[in-house]
């Protein structure tokens, strides 16, 4: 397996644990309220655990990472929110609110990506 297979790789397995398993009720419940510190908490974990990923490859990009993961996981995360909140979305009454969770995934999905890119120019 080539060293960026496994990056990325190892960073979808982060974001596995950190955003859906180690995401306790004070983060999800949160994070639509802008500057809250379960919404900052949240992406700061994510946003830690890739640039911890990262320094086993790249550590001189590890700082960039994080500040970059850590910006655009929270305004993500943040947009999701409260894009369901105004339309009123819930898990129970409107697909959309799964179509909302999909793209959010999609783009975290974009972002370590992109990140991993940078490690190839």
């Amino acid at each position: 397996m080539s060293s960026l297979l496994l990056l990325l790789l190892l960073i979808q397995i982060k974001h596995l644990v950190i955003d859906w398993m180690w995401q306790p009720e004070y983060e999800w419940k949160n994070k639509g309220t802008y500057g809250h510190l379960g919404g900052l908490r949240h992406a700061a974990k994510n946003a830690i655990g890739t640039a911890f990923v990262f320094c086993f490859f790249v550590p001189q990009l590890a700082w960039l990472v994080l500040l970059i993961d850590f910006i655009v996981h929270y305004h993500i995360d943040w947009a999701k929110m409260n894009l369901n909140k105004r339309l009123g979305y819930t898990p129970t009454t409107h697909e959309q609110f799964w179509w909302l969770l999909g793209l959010d995934q999609f783009l975290h999905a974009l972002t370590y990506i992109w990140l991993v890119s940078l490690v190839t120019l």
